[in-house]
């Protein structure tokens, strides 16, 4: 937590706090502690067993179901043997409303639970459809700050490679011209040679600077474009950019890129996103075919129901499982943040940790680690300045030639110096600072938010449907059956003549008629 208090505008929420705080047992059953290493096998069976808690809940769900269902059969059978012996004492006058009575109340209770249980799972819907949407906002952010760091150093990269280029071209161009020209001169000529060696110094710091080695050992220049750059490797300057598209067999590059990981995310999100939808709607039609099945007193679609309603079950039972494992994963993260980027490997492999603490806490405290360098290379663009100045004043009087050459070279130097502003400007530690504390918010606050959310839908849903599951079978196991009906439009229909009787006697009954 020292290591947090560093890191301006952000602070773990509450509820980072309390999932980081949860107990950790591995598969052995010995506590473990909390930090977050995904690459460990021990970090990895805490995970496992916390979600495994699902698994027992599914275990006790399937449980209660089967109990329920074995006292639905025998209060079946209970049932039919009662409604034979009312039926033969009420044989003579009445017609059999003591066991029908029952028999409804019995329907109506069953159908009222049914009809709780869909009601609750409707309430998880609506609490999955919104947990969705915030974790799906909470990544965007988080792949939007990736993005814009990755262009960032991506603009980084093309300063330093154009103002490279151009300083080469300088130097191969007109100040080897200029040196021909001056070679009668000796003053002009030291002045043109100190010309080439400062700009090659700068050269050379800003090869340093954005260094990507290649197999050959070289630097890789921007104008070559028949082959993609490698990945950077830096001492002690920040991560390059490394190529947006993921490597061969989904490997994780190293160092990190921010572009990799921007797009690695949003594939998975989309595919995140769509499973939870489909999950959502799936558990909505079940819930309103089960009332429209209950309204109609439709065997058929509440057996076929029942059918979805086992695959949700282990569906929500199971999401929720991965839901655990996901938010306590993030909340360790998202408690020191900064610890984990500092030790991990695919983060430091290719960047010394002073760079990164630079840019992780962007403190007024700390210096820029490419201070000496930029000092360096501005007092060398500025010698260079001075030296052609004093060229265009001394040296073009006696050598008219030289001018074409020597307002080439101050054009690349005006170039030069405008990138080197931006460069400056880029290298400070505010802008990714900024990329980096955005992509924490998102994921520690509105993603970490989500996934609650997320959770309580896959419990509440699974409460749901083991209750529904309970109360299924005997709905529409009392509903009347075909025969049944039929058997009760026989008896009513059995004297044509009895209600034409019936409201004879009632006209006849009325005085006033």
């Amino acid at each position: 937590m020292a290591a947090m208090a560093t890191v301006p505008s952000y602070t773990p929420s509450l509820w980072v706090r309390m999932c980081h705080a949860l107990p950790r047992l591995d598969l052995t059953m010995t506590m473990r502690d909390n930090l977050f290493i995904p690459d460990s096998w021990e970090y990895q069976q805490t995970l496992l067993v916390l979600s495994s808690l699902s698994a027992i809940a599914l275990v006790l769900s399937l449980l209660v179901i089967i109990s329920f269902l074995i006292h639905y059969c025998c209060c079946r059978r209970g049932d039919w043997s009662e409604g034979s012996e009312e039926e033969e004492e009420d044989e003579e006058g009445s017609t059999g409303h003591g066991y029908r009575g029952k028999k409804g109340r019995g329907i109506c209770c069953v159908t009222w639970m049914s009809v709780a249980a869909v009601t609750l799972c409707c309430v998880a819907i609506g609490v999955g459809f919104y947990g969705n949407s915030e974790a799906n906002d909470g990544i965007y952010q988080l792949t939007s700050s990736l993005l814009t760091a990755n262009y960032t150093l991506a603009s980084i990269d093309l300063l330093v490679s154009e103002t490279i280029s151009g300083l080469q071209l300088s130097i191969a161009g007109p100040l080897t011209t200029m040196e021909e020209l001056f070679t009668g001169s000796k003053p002009y000529l030291v002045s043109t040679r100190n010309c080439r060696r400062l700009s090659e110094n700068v050269v050379s710091l800003l090869t340093s600077l954005t260094m990507t080695r290649s197999s050959d050992g070289g630097a890789w220049n921007s104008s070559n474009s028949s082959r993609d750059p490698p990945i950077a490797a830096l001492t002690p300057v920040p991560p390059s950019m490394a190529p947006t598209v993921a490597p061969a067999g989904g490997v994780m590059p190293s160092p990190f890129s921010p572009g990799w990981a921007a797009n690695t995310l949003m594939v998975n999100e989309d595919y995140r996103w769509l499973s939870y939808v489909l999950l959502l709607l799936l558990d909505l039609l079940v819930c309103l075919f089960i009332l429209l099945g209950l309204a109609k007193q439709a065997r058929w679609l509440l057996i076929l129901m029942t059918v979805l309603a086992w695959l949700a079950l282990f569906l929500s039972w199971g999401s929720l499982g991965l839901e655990t494992a996901t938010v306590v994963a993030v909340s360790d993260f998202c408690t020191d943040p900064n610890t984990f980027v500092l030790n991990s490997t695919h983060f430091n492999s290719g960047t010394s940790s002073d760079v990164l603490d630079y840019y992780l806490t962007c403190s007024r405290r700390m210096n820029s680690p490419f201070q000496q360098l930029l000092t360096q290379s501005q007092r060398a663009l500025s010698s260079i300045h001075t030296h052609l100045s004093s060229l265009d004043r001394n040296a073009l009087p006696q050598v008219p030639k030289a001018e074409k050459s020597l307002r080439e070279v101050q054009q690349i130097l005006n170039a030069t110096e405008g990138n080197f502003h931006q460069l400056v400007a880029l290298l400070n530690c505010r802008g990714l600072n900024k990329d980096y504390i955005d992509s924490l918010k998102g994921l520690c606050y509105d993603g970490m938010e989500g996934l609650l959310y997320l959770s309580l839908y896959s419990f509440l849903s699974a409460l749901a449907f083991t209750a529904i599951l309970c109360s299924l079978p005997g709905a529409w196991r009392s509903f009347p059956s075909d025969s049944e009906e039929y058997e009760d439009s026989d008896s009513e229909s059995e004297d044509p003549f009895t209600s034409h009787q019936d409201s004879k006697r009632f006209l006849q009954w009325q005085p006033w008629l």
